[in-house]
């Protein structure tokens, strides 16, 4: 996404910067990294086929997507309760790469952990192949590009 999109996404994504800093702080993940996974899954809830927080033909919820198919969904799609659900799953899921693949650096972790969060864990393999298996095949570069953007102004 350019950066003409993301200025036009951020008057949205606004609208949550207060849970999502509350959230992340509670999680200790940075705010930006939460900011970019919402910008990639439904552009701060403005994402096209975003029904009632419903996406991905009804499976996805909220503004970072939880899928029911996996997770029980919490909250209103836009809460801090689905924020905070969603988080915990990031952050499970980082631990769980943090485990297959210990000798990787934090930063390849978080990578990996994005990746999983997209695609689930056993579809991470390498470190070089990170985002072979994720939607579009850049979730994870693509998320932590949105990060900075958003890191940038204030997350």
């Amino acid at each position: 996404m350019g950066s003409h999109e993301m200025a036009d996404e951020l008057q949205y994504m606004n609208k949550y910067k207060s849970i999502i800093k509350r959230v992340g702080q509670k999680h200790g993940v940075a705010p930006s990294i939460i900011a970019g996974i919402i910008s990639r899954e439904t552009r701060a809830g403005t994402g096209a086929g975003l029904v009632n927080g419903w996406g991905d033909n009804g499976n996805g919820f909220g503004l970072m997507q939880v899928d029911k198919n996996w997770h029980k969904p919490r909250g209103r799609w836009d809460s801090e309760e689905h924020l905070s659900q969603a988080t915990e799953i990031l952050v499970d899921i980082i631990g769980s790469v943090r485990s297959k693949f210990p000798s990787w650096t934090a930063e390849q972790q978080l990578r990996g952990g994005l990746a999983a969060y997209n695609r689930g864990l056993d579809n991470v393999h390498s470190y070089s192949r990170v985002d072979e298996n994720t939607t579009g095949g850049d979730y994870s570069r693509d998320v932590l590009a949105r990060a900075t953007f958003y890191r940038s102004n204030g997350y």
